[in-house]
């Protein structure tokens, strides 16, 4: 799963990476966690990409009440087209998370230390996403929400967890946005290269923040 993550690039040229013009500044963030806004990319009107807020969990647009999200935030690659929370926005309602790494606990005997995945570039990426728009039938008001896609962990990945999120690139986050189905099939063969590092604990509790969560404690791994 994907569980916790951060970005903090500047986010202008983060958006820009992946098609967004003229995008506003999003406040930098070490260890954003579900419930909590995120920054995502989507298709907005007229087919140009926009920068927007959405908050993670996704809540279907048929739900009763909305903190069905709050366990909804990663969606399987392997069921997503067919699962009835997640497949109409699927079809219809993609998205790019921002990103610049994201947390996994790698188990050794009854220890879990937190590790921080990045590109081995360094550079932001995008996690694939769905979102969508509940309104509250008595209010009228609306909620967006989005989930991350997960799949199966390559075997860089496997070292950490069994599964990792979708992680793309400018081109393949095109591919994405465009409805693509071909993505899911070998997302190992699409991932860019990663490395990690274990990080301090502090990170275990969504409520700490700073660049100090994702500085290295110890060796790191590629």
């Amino acid at each position: 799963m994907c569980g916790r993550f951060a970005f903090y690039s500047p986010t202008e040229a983060a958006a820009a990476l992946f098609g967004v013009e003229g995008s506003v500044d999003v406040e930098p963030r070490y260890n954003i966690a579900p419930t909590q806004y995120v920054a995502a990319v989507r298709d907005g009107a007229d087919e140009q990409r926009e920068l927007v807020m959405l908050r993670w969990g996704l809540v279907p647009f048929w739900a009763k009440d909305p903190s069905i999200g709050n366990r909804m935030i990663n969606a399987r690659a392997e069921t997503v087209a067919e699962k009835p929370s997640y497949r109409n926005a699927y079809k219809h309602r993609r998205c790019l998370v921002l990103a610049d790494g994201f947390y996994e606990w790698r188990r050794q005997g009854d220890v879990k230390t937190p590790h921080y995945i990045s590109l081995a570039s360094g550079d932001p990426f995008a996690l694939a996403g769905l979102w969508e728009n509940w309104t509250d039938k008595e209010s009228g008001e609306s909620l967006q929400t989005t989930t991350l896609i997960t799949t199966e962990a390559n075997d860089f990945m496997a070292l950490l967890h069994h599964r990792m999120p979708v992680i793309l690139d400018a081109a393949t986050a095109t591919d994405w946005l465009a409805g693509s189905n071909d993505l899911l099939d070998d997302v190992a063969a699409i991932t860019p290269a990663l490395q990690a590092w274990p990080v301090d604990r502090r990170v275990n509790n969504a409520r700490n923040e700073g660049d100090d969560l994702v500085r290295p404690a110890g060796d790191v791994l590629r």
